[in-house]
């Protein structure tokens, strides 16, 4: 009996000393494992679940990264803008592409009309015939605040690209402010007017003498010449384009006036639909370029004369002339004295963009332009005999509605896309970056909502 309770209690015994070595087991087997970062098993301490490493997640992805950075400003060790010199714009190249009605002598014609050719209507100087380093630094110089006293106005300001280098605004802004006498006139085809005489009263005998009045006009930039040439030597970049234009750094006024004199005599226009039709008519394309009504346009142009003063392929005259656009009692008589009312004639090449138009900005389209022709023609003293009828009297010419609309389409043909975006004519400077606004500027409405639209 003895034996048998000993042994009973030696089978508790190891029993129990089981049951300790089960619990140290599963113990042992609830310890959690080491976490690695990315395996997906980390307990992520401090976080919700999901965002740190142990999320499924490659060590260091992010998946909503910073935005990148807004660029630094592109300035120049004076604080204005950094051009881009590193371009090298083929004007040379680009002129030289001009069809043959424009670079042989003899006239052309089209749909029946003789236009004469501008090949003898160049007013290039001999001693600054186009170069390429030349008009590269006339691009910079036109585009650059830096002109104008206090960084504001450029040439380009008043001449732009898109609006065939005219400005939109019937009188433009100077660099305080002021605003000028008369509308801008349009650079598009300004080599190919023979007098070489330039703005609407032809106050400058040349082209190069043109580009420096505005720059020292007391209303437009305000810039003494001499300040100029400082102002312009005091940066890092003026030094080696003048260098490469014309040999050495000196910056002086005579090779600013060349340098945006030769830059301007590129902007040669001969792409629009018009030529398209030209050229079609002398490669003998039957099919026509220009609609019936463009055509129709185009006979009326010839028919009521005003090729007379729209003689050349670049549809300018070579002459100042009086279209009775002011009375005899205007302030503004143009040219003056003798040639009272007399005015520049101005290239119609992409005319369609160049609103407002005449000398005042007065007409704000053209449809406006046409009805003047058609029934506002003032009977001024000098006005010309072209547009004069039979008794003396200012022409009136009777157009119907379909006419009017008829010679506004054939105008719209002169239009040149391709001019008009071509970057060897753009600016050369980056735009300017947008200005920060503080919450405080900013209303409930420009605040976008969770979704991303606007209330």
């Amino acid at each position: 009996m003895k034996h048998t309770y000993v042994f009973l209690w030696a089978v508790v015994l190891i029993a129990l000393a089981g049951c300790h070595d089960d619990d140290n087991a599963s113990s042992d087997t609830n310890t959690p494992p080491v976490a690695v970062p990315g395996d997906g098993t980390g307990d992520n301490p401090g976080g919700t679940p999901g965002d740190g490493p142990g999320d499924g997640q490659n060590p260091g992805d992010d998946p909503t990264p910073d935005p990148d950075p807004e660029p630094e400003p592109r300035v120049d060790i004076d604080g204005q803008p950094l051009p881009d010199t590193e371009t090298n714009p083929d004007y040379e190249s680009y002129v030289a592409g001009q069809p043959i009605y424009y670079t042989s002598i003899s006239s052309t014609e089209f749909h029946n009309i003789r236009f004469r050719s501008v090949a003898t209507e160049d007013n290039t100087p001999r001693d600054n015939e186009l170069s390429n380093p030349v008009a590269k630094l006339g691009r910079i110089l036109f585009y650059d605040v830096r002109l104008s006293a206090n960084n504001t106005v450029a040439c380009a300001s008043c001449h732009q690209q898109s609006h065939g280098f005219t400005d939109p605004a019937q009188l433009s802004t100077g660099f305080e402010g002021g605003h000028t006498g008369r509308n801008s006139m349009g650079l598009s085809n300004a080599r190919y007017y023979d007098p070489g005489r330039f703005f609407w009263d032809e106050r400058a005998a040349t082209m190069e003498d043109q580009t420096l009045m505005p720059i020292q006009d007391p209303v437009e930039m305000g810039m003494n010449l001499f300040d100029l040439e400082t102002k312009l030597g005091q940066t890092s970049f003026y030094g080696q384009l003048f260098t490469d234009a014309f040999g050495d750094e000196a910056i002086t006024s005579d090779r600013i006036s060349k340098a945006i004199s030769q830059f301007m005599r590129a902007m040669v226009s001969y792409g629009s639909k018009f030529d398209l039709a030209v050229q079609a008519e002398l490669n003998h394309v039957p099919e026509p370029v220009l609609s019936e009504q463009e055509l129709r346009g185009l006979d009326l142009f010839d028919n009521l004369n005003c090729t007379s003063c729209h003689t050349t392929t670049a549809f300018v005259l070579d002459r100042n002339h009086n279209n009775g656009s002011v009375s005899n009692n205007d302030p503004d008589q143009g040219v003056g004295g003798n040639l009272a009312g007399f005015f520049k004639t101005g290239s119609l090449r992409n005319i369609a963009v160049g609103a407002p138009y005449f000398h005042d900005g007065h007409l704000p389209d053209l449809m406006s332009v046409i009805e003047f022709y058609n029934s506002g023609i003032n009977n001024h003293n000098n006005l010309s005999p072209d547009l004069r009828d039979r008794f003396g009297r200012p022409v009136r010419m009777n157009l119907t509605q379909a006419d009017k609309e008829a010679l506004v389409a054939f105008l719209e043909t002169l239009t040149d896309e391709g001019f008009l975006t071509n970057p060897i004519f753009s600016d050369p400077f980056p735009p300017p970056l947008p200005e920060e606004t503080s919450p405080e500027e900013t209303s409930p409405e420009e605040t976008p909502d969770a979704g991303g639209t606007t209330p």
